[in-house]
């Protein structure tokens, strides 16, 4: 917001924004009683990968950028997940979250690029 880094330049970093974006639109769906359950973890997965994506990239070692898109690539994992379980609660459908899906699909590819 306030620095003007080259992480910020990447595409990762929009599509993880994106991402982010798309979770907390999809919270507001969500039953008021998982707030401190479903709720929370799914905004602390998307939040976590937009943060590990941000931190990586400042990393001078392509080792430790590795490790930082390692750990956003697996909070991606773990949101897909949660949207699974929610789904088999009946909490939501998959088409009506196709953009998520799709902002999900689109980071995994380009952190999956990033890594190798």
């Amino acid at each position: 917001m306030f620095l003007k880094l080259n992480h910020q330049k990447l595409d990762v970093y929009d599509a993880s924004q994106r991402l982010v974006f798309e979770c907390y639109k999809l919270c507001k769906s969500l039953p008021p009683e998982e707030r401190f359950g479903m709720i929370s973890q799914v905004r602390r997965a998307a939040l976590s990968i937009h943060l590990n994506i941000s931190e990586g990239a400042s990393r001078k070692s392509q080792t430790e950028r590795k490790r930082y898109y390692e750990i956003a690539r697996g909070s991606i994992v773990e949101l897909d997940a949660s949207l699974d379980v929610a789904n088999s609660l009946n909490y939501i459908r998959k088409e009506d979250i196709s953009d998520l899906g799709k902002a999900i699909i689109r980071c995994f590819q380009i952190l999956s690029g990033l890594m190798r």
